[in-house]
């Protein structure tokens, strides 16, 4: 299964996101299969990123997206 989902990067008490399609198996940090984003915390307000073509293609692959990566699309 295919999973729309964070990837952390960034240093230790400075987190940065990638927005991912990944398998469900691989861990958060692994193998990716594309980026589609990213989302930035430290702003203030926060920044989200999306490319929307690439979103709208996998959604209709049937990549599934986390319940952070929903609030996330909803804010973006």
């Amino acid at each position: 299964m295919v999973k729309i989902r964070l990837q952390r990067q960034g240093k230790k008490k400075a987190p940065f996101y990638h927005i991912v399609v990944a398998d469900s198996r691989s861990p958060r940090d692994g193998k990716i299969i594309e980026q589609i984003g990213t989302y930035n915390p430290m702003t203030e307000p926060s920044t989200v990123v999306i490319d929307k073509e690439k979103l709208e293609k996998w959604m209709k692959n049937g990549a599934r997206p986390t319940d952070t990566v929903k609030d996330l699309i909803a804010k973006a």
